[in-house]
């Protein structure tokens, strides 16, 4: 039997190895390349053209949707996500007949996962039929809804983070800190994806490293042609630079 030549894709390093080590029990696998973020995945899966390509959704910078975004000029693998969002939030995956492995996964999901793929690779009809699938997840606005919100770890759980209850949110590093009504959540990602996510649910930058809700805001504060201050329903003030808040004044849909 010819080994499933197979993609593992996760920036939590000890995800990654737990991941490869229950792959590699399998006597088919061969685990031909392990990357820690979507840019290495994208060239690793142009290189090696994997039969299966296990792939972590929220990743900062380029998440897992980018990453298949970016192959759809290549024959894709058999696709399975591996995730922390819940099951209620992966719906949307089931309805495409994606399958997907839930952090924290256990040996006998992952093997379930391979059995899953081993069928979709026994005849070039269900190959293709899973990459129109894939094409299609792609495609629907339920993805682009889903997408908007931010799922957030807290120990055991994952917290699924609204737009319209996110007030602010501010950079620190490669983590984000999320402000919302009485709370604050930390989390790796970059403010630059949540920028590209919540723009169209009224987010906007008053900082190089700070997101404001539009709706959550009172007032601007002009002070001088380099500072000024964001007022925020709740009483906060948050610093802000006077060319973003001359370039929001001057936008005609603000």
């Amino acid at each position: 039997m010819p080994k499933l030549r197979t993609i593992t894709v996760d920036d939590e390093p000890v995800a990654l190895r737990r991941l490869s080590r229950l792959l590699e029990r399998a006597d088919d696998v061969e685990i031909v390349a392990a990357c820690h973020d979507g840019p290495s995945a994208v060239a690793a899966v142009r290189e090696h053209q994997p039969d299966v390509l296990f792939l972590d959704v929220q990743m900062p910078g380029m998440d897992g949707f980018a990453v298949l975004e970016a192959l759809q000029d290549v024959r894709l693998p058999v696709v399975i996500f591996v995730t922390a969002f819940d099951a209620f939030a992966l719906r949307a995956f089931d309805a495409q007949a994606l399958d997907y492995v839930l952090k924290p996964f256990g040996e006998a999901r992952v093997q379930q996962a391979l059995e899953r793929a081993r069928t979709c690779l026994r005849g070039e009809a269900s190959r293709q039929e899973q990459a129109e699938r894939v094409a299609g997840f792609l495609g629907t606005s339920a993805r682009a809804g889903s997408a908007r919100c931010l799922f957030v770890k807290r120990d055991d759980r994952v917290l699924v983070l609204q737009p319209a209850e996110i007030e602010w949110i501010e950079a620190d590093g490669d983590y984000v800190r999320i402000h919302t009504a009485g709370a604050t959540h930390f989390t790796r990602m970059k403010l630059t994806e949540i920028e590209r996510r919540l723009t169209p649910e009224g987010f906007v930058r008053i900082h190089r490293s700070r997101l404001v809700n539009l709706s959550h805001v009172a007032e601007f504060r002009p002070l001088s042609r380099g500072a000024s201050v964001v007022v925020m329903k709740s009483g906060a003030q948050l610093d802000a630079s006077y060319a973003c808040l001359k370039a929001l004044q001057e936008n005609d849909d603000v």
